[in-house]
This record gives C-alpha cells, sequence and structure tokens, in this order.
C-alpha cells in the first residue's frame, strides 16, 4: 500500500498526535538500540510506519531497514496485529479511536561511519534516517526524542534543543529529526564561540588530536566562510568528530555535521591539512546543500532515489571550497594550494572514465555508481566530486579574469544563497546557469555543454594562462613501458584489481580478478610489478602469466609508451606583468613565491 492509498478515515479530524521517541541502550555491548515510538491522540484505524532507505547528503539506497528486528506494537497492554508491505513499511491495524499506541523494535548498530549508526561499550552513535520510523502525514508534527543511557556518567550531545524533561530533546519536524545525529557517551566536549554564535566540538576515540591548535582554526574557517555568505545561519553549531583506525570522511547537517578520521592523522602536516579541508567541506555544505539545494532535493522523498544532475554543484563546488577555505584563513600557503589542486588534477587525468561519463550523468548516477565501485569503474565513471571541483576552479578563474578579479566564484555563491538559500527554494539546472552567466556576463551554453553534459578534456592551461600558471605534465625518471594493470597483495595473491580499458593488458584479454603470476616465465609480486617492467621497452612483448578462475593462462602483451603519472600546476617562464598581478589578486601573493 502506497501513501496515497492508505485509509485515513478520520483525516478530516482536527487532531494531532504527540510522537514521542525513546531511545535506550540497556547493553551497549550488544550493539542494540532499543527504540520506543508511543503515540498519544491516535485517531486512525491504521497506523503506516516508515523508514528512510537513504540520508541526505549520502546518495545511496543504503536500506536502513535491514537492521530493525523484534518489533512489536500495542495499546495498552493489548498486542496489535500488523503486517509489512514493502522492505521498509510497517503497517499497524489499531482499531482503537483516541488511542496511545506503543511500537517497540531494535536496532543493530556496528557500523562506524557518518552515515549509519554504531553502538558498542564505549558510546552509542545515530542518524536519524537509520533508527526513527516516520509516520506519513505527519511527517511536519513536531517530536520529542528521550536517551536512557547505559551509564549515568554517559553524557547527550545533539544540535536539537533540550526540552524541559530529563536528557528529551524536541525536533520540529521529521526532517529536523533526520538531520540531527547523536553522539552518547563519555567524549570530550569542547565549547567555544565564533561570531558571538555558540559551537561544540565533540570527540570520540583517542589519538595524537591537539584541540588547543585545532579549535583556532575551525574558528579562521568559520569566521572565513561565514563573511562569504554575510553571517551565520544558525545559533548553535555541532562537530561530532569520531576518531577511527582508518575512517575518513563527513556528512552534513543543517546546524552540525559528523566526521570520522584516522586517530593518527594530525601530527603531520599534509594529514592535519587535509582533515582542516575535511572541516571546510561539511562546514561550506550549511549553505551549499543544505540550504542551497536542486529543486530535486528541496523536499526529501525518503522512500527512494532523489535524481539531480547538479551535484557536481552541490559537491563539487564545495570541494573547491574546501581547498580554497584553508588558504584564505592562513591554515596553508598558496603552493600548498596549488599543490592540491594539482593532486587532483593527476586524479583526474589518471581516470580514463573522464572520456567516458559525463558531469551531469555522473551526478544523476551517484546512486548506483559512485559508492559501489566495481573492477571498471575507473573506465566508465568520474567523481562528481573531483571533476566538479576542477570545473568549479575554471569557472573561478574565468569569471576573475574576465572581470578583473573584482567579481570570482564567490559572487556565484553569494547570488544563489539571495536567491534560493535563504528562503530554501530549490534551484534548477537552469537556474544555476542562469546565476553563473548573470555573474561572469558570459553566455556559458557551450562550455556547460562541454564539460558538464559532455566529456572533452578541461582546458586547464587556457584558464590558468591569465594568472601566469600552466600545467606541466610528468612521468617517473626511467618510467616503465605502460602495461595497464593495477594489482595488490591480497591473502596471499597477487591480484589484479584493475585493467584499464584499451591498455595491452585489457587488448590481451587480462580480465580484472586474475591472479598475476609471472612475467616471462618468472614470478612477479604488485609491489615489483613497476620494477619489472622497466626491464623492457615500449613495443617489447612479454607473456604475462595468470590464473583465470583457476585455469592457467599465459597471454602475450605488446607494451606500449609509458604514461604520464602526475600533472603539476607551475608558473609560466615570462609571465607578463598582467599576469603577475592577476595571480596576485587572487591567491594573495607574488607568483614568484610559488616556483
Amino acid at each position: 500500500m502506497t501513501e496515497a492509498t492508505a485509509v485515513r478515515p478520520d483525516s478530516k479530524i482536527n487532531t494531532t498526535p504527540q510522537i514521542q521517541y525513546q531511545v535506550a541502550m540497556s547493553q551497549p555491548e550488544s550493539h542494540l538500540f532499543e527504540v520506543t515510538l508511543n503515540l498519544t491522540g491516535w485517531k486512525s484505524p491504521l497506523l503506516d510506519l516508515k523508514l528512510p532507505v537513504w540520508t541526505p547528503g549520502s546518495y545511496l539506497v543504503r536500506e536502513y531497514a535491514k537492521h530493525i528486528q523484534d518489533f512489536t506494537a500495542t495499546a495498552g497492554e493489548k498486542p496489535l496485529s500488523w503486517r509489512k508491505l514493502s522492505k521498509n513499511h510497517w503497517q499497524v491495524t489499531t482499531m482503537e479511536q483516541d488511542a496511545t499506541i506503543t511500537i517497540q523494535y531494535r536496532v543493530f548498530a556496528h557500523e562506524l561511519s557518518v552515515r549509519t549508526n554504531h553502538l558498542d561499550a564505549t558510546h552509542g552513535y545515530f542518524n536519524g534516517a537509520a533508527l526513527f520510523l516516520r509516520i506519513p502525514e505527519w511527517e511536519k508534527q513536531a517530536i520529542s526524542v528521550t536517551i536512557v543511557p547505559p551509564k549515568p556518567e554517559w553524557r547527550v550531545t545533539t544540535p536539537l534543543p533540550v526540552s524541559t524533561a530529563p536528557q528529551t530533546f524536541i525536533a520540529s519536524d521529521y526532517d529536523t529529526l533526520v538531520d540531527s545525529p547523536f553522539e552518547i557517551g563519555c567524549h570530550e566536549l569542547h565549547h567555544f564561540e565564533a561570531l558571538d554564535k555558540s559551537h561544540e566540538l565533540a570527540i570520540w576515540g583517542k589519538g595524537n588530536i591537539d584541540v588547543a591548535k585545532m579549535i583556532p582554526d575551525i574558528q579562521k574557517i568559520i569566521q572565513v566562510e561565514a563573511e562569504m555568505f554575510g553571517g551565520l545561519p544558525y545559533e548553535r553549531y555541532v562537530f561530532l568528530l569520531h576518531l577511527s583506525s582508518q575512517g575518513n570522511g563527513g556528512l552534513e547537517h543543517k546546524d552540525s555535521c559528523s566526521l570520522n578520521y584516522p586517530r593518527l592523522g594530525f601530527r603531520a602536516k599534509e594529514k592535519y591539512d587535509r582533515f582542516m579541508q575535511l572541516v571546510a567541506h561539511e562546514f561550506f555544505h550549511l549553505w551549499n546543500v543544505k540550504r542551497i539545494r536542486p529543486k530535486a532535493l528541496e523536499v526529501f522523498d525518503y522512500d527512494r532515489e532523489n535524481y539531480t544532475p547538479s551535484l557536481w554543484f552541490c559537491e563539487g563546488t564545495t570541494s573547491y571550497y574546501d581547498i580554497v577555505i584553508p588558504l584564505r584563513a592562513g591554515i596553508y600557503d598558496a603552493k600548498s594550494f596549488l599543490d592540491n589542486l594539482s593532486k587532483d588534477i593527476t586524479r583526474l587525468q589518471t581516470t580514463p572514465g573522464r572520456l567516458v561519463q559525463p558531469l551531469s550523468e555522473s551526478s544523476w548516477d551517484a546512486w548506483i555508481k559512485l559508492y559501489r565501485p566495481d573492477a571498471n569503474s575507473g573506465n566508465s565513471q568520474i567523481s562528481y566530486y573531483l571533476k566538479g571541483e576542477l570545473v568549479s576552479l575554471l569557472l573561478d578563474l574565468m569569471i576573475r579574469d574576465h572581470h578583473n578579479n573584482k567579481r570570482s566564484l564567490d559572487d556565484v555563491m553569494q547570488q544563489m544563497w539571495q536567491q534560493f538559500g535563504k528562503s530554501e527554494v530549490g534551484f534548477t539546472p537552469e537556474q544555476l546557469q542562469q546565476v553563473i552567466e548573470s555573474v561572469a556576463e558570459i553566455e556559458l551554453t557551450d562550455f556547460f555543454d562541454k564539460y558538464i553534459g559532455g566529456v572533452e578534456e578541461l582546458p586547464f592551461d587556457q584558464y590558468l594562462e591569465p594568472f601566469g600558471l600552466q600545467i606541466s605534465a610528468e612521468m617517473e625518471d626511467n618510467a616503465a613501458p605502460y602495461l595497464g594493470i593495477r594489482a595488490q597483495a591480497e591473502n596471499g595473491k597477487e591480484l589484479i584489481k584493475v585493467v584499464e580499458a584499451n591498455t595491452p593488458a585489457a587488448v590481451a584479454g587480462i580480465d580484472a580478478g586474475d591472479e598475476l603470476l609471472a612475467i616471462d616465465g618468472i614470478r612477479v609480486q604488485a609491489s615489483s610489478l613497476s620494477d619489472r617492467l622497466k626491464d623492457y621497452r615500449p613495443h617489447d612483448t612479454i607473456q604475462v602469466t595468470v590464473f583465470h578462475q583457476d585455469e592457467l593462462r599465459t597471454y602475450n602483451v605488446v607494451l606500449t609508451e609509458p604514461r604520464f603519472s602526475k600533472y603539476h600546476i607551475v608558473p609560466l617562464e615570462r609571465p607578463s606583468p598582467q599576469q603577475q598581478q592577476n595571480l596576485q589578486e587572487w591567491l594573495g601573493v607574488p607568483l614568484e613565491t610559488i616556483g
């Protein structure tokens, strides 16, 4: 039964049920959250309950319902009958008028990521989409959430405001509940101010973090981003940080963000800078995505994919600014900024899929491709984060060049905020292009057709040249002839993980998943493959021996010329005074300081 056909015979009665959740975790070692939903004043004979299949900000159907168990429904002491209508849809027969309905279920929480739930002996963390059932037709109703920690010393941190009842918090509606993660435990909690607004940094896990250094840097990021948009659109903001063994990611919310980072990733400068980029990225999202968002995401449909071709702007432009913001905040210098851009250009130019999948299609197909990589992903896909970032770079440089640095991509973001973000009215792809064109004062149909709707190579040199810069493509010294595979040791085997399309290995018939054994009859390991290939010249024929589904096979492979492995943004040899001035106004430093 769909929401449209659900029976609501009393829907005309002007009554509002009270929605109260309780979340307990009496045995955290079991990884089971114990959830109780109390509905007071329910007046319909049927109660439909649904769990989202995805969470805003992470564009993948994650099937959260698979973690629900022990579902029961009662009215007082009386059990109620219920049935499942789909994977995430429960329907309860209440039969009562003005009844108090109690729904109970448990949720298995053993996936430590910013998009899921995690509960163990040290803490509990959950996202609303992965824990709370919604009641169709009552999504706009206020919801209270009471937390019952397993130990009295466990505290609760969430962006939701506190109620008068102990350990109880109020969400103004279901969207707000989904958008408000909870951290429960003995985590560190640091309070600080930025622009006269209250902020909290909650840290779970052990690591080499230096809070005395981190908080001032976070304050700088807040300051720089707020200046771009003319202030902060909240009264209180919460950073939830999980220190884990190898996690790396973030998820944005309107008044908070969740961050997951390697616990020992803060001492080395490069790793610390990368963390600050993550902070800048998720914080920038409180404008771009959470308030400035595509029409398709203006109203969330929690039951299915929400398609938009504009994730390149939502995520890619945010990725561009997560490199820009630490530069403006003084966390790293212009050389580091260009080095970071160079690394991302290298990633793009060494991904064959950039010539196959348009950026708009990458955005549209995020639901089935980006979060589900396979052996052919590199050959057929491009990340809308990565290419969107670099398209945003070109747009920024185009606008700056056309207006002598008096305008920039910042003006696009400010206009999008004024036109769509403040009122939270979704934008269409056409409206986005119109705003960019109005700021640039350039007709951009050709640009959008080539680089967003098409697969033409991004013309970096064309846009960097007015700023005295260019791309330098490099090979390794004594680079090996090209074979076209990437292999790694796994469970005692040397497995071929990737075979690039149209390369010698692909033409010969070698497959991803094959076990690499030997070259010209001599055993080879993944770690030494590049060195082995240096014994040959381009156009040499070698014999590559593999196990293909346990069948021994040997292929004759003709090697080709080495490929470029790195791309760097470097100064032009003889930049003009105008080029030097342009770069100075863009990056704030003389051109000679970044050579």
